[in-house]
């Protein structure tokens, strides 16, 4: 059934190329802390190396990822077959945002579609494991597209509307822990 890996291998590469949608959990080191888990959907997941991956992060109601990693950098990611045969691929590593502010964001940023408004950051992650598990309970899904609500959402605030909104809803998680979106 499931393997375990060091690092993802070209079939990898080829199963997460092919999903419409991935998740990303997250979890504070406080036991009464929330754990997080954001589906992700858009064309904006990457590949870099077979230890380095990073999604362009949109602008949303809540940064409890950024918050999360910021404490303590423990970041899982999960792929889910839809379609074709079962299959669950996870990655877990060590996560970083990266902010249009930092050294980092020109040449990070190539790598992304520009064309979605309320970009937030990217978010980084040096993968120590790969594991795949059968899939075998998730139901056949029919894809459809992309809802554009959230860029319809963006659109309408702003770019100030943006900044404005990341200041007031995205400067820390639900816990209180800072997520460095918009530095005091």
């Amino acid at each position: 059934m499931g393997k375990t890996f060091d690092k993802l291998l070209p079939e990898h590469e080829a199963f997460i190329s092919r999903q419409p949608i991935f998740f990303v959990a997250t979890a504070p080191l406080s036991a009464q802390g929330h754990v997080n888990l954001s589906p992700k959907g858009y064309d904006v997941f990457r590949i870099f190396s077979p230890t380095q991956v990073g999604y362009l992060d949109l602008t949303g109601s809540g940064n409890e990822t950024a918050a999360h990693i910021l404490e303590n950098g423990r970041i899982t990611f999960m792929f889910m077959a839809i379609d074709g045969p079962p299959q669950i691929l996870r990655l877990y590593g060590t996560g970083y945002s990266v902010h249009p502010s930092d050294a980092q964001w020109p040449e990070l940023s190539t790598s992304f579609p520009t064309h979605y408004p309320g970009i937030r950051q990217i978010i980084m992650a040096t993968i120590h494991q790969v594991s795949t598990s059968c899939g075998y309970g998730v139901p056949y899904l029919s894809y459809q597209g992309d809802r554009d609500t959230l860029s319809r959402w963006a659109e309408a605030k702003g770019p100030d509307g943006i900044i404005h909104y990341q200041q007031t809803k995205n400067r820390h998680s639900l816990d209180g822990l800072p997520t460095n979106i918009c530095p005091e």
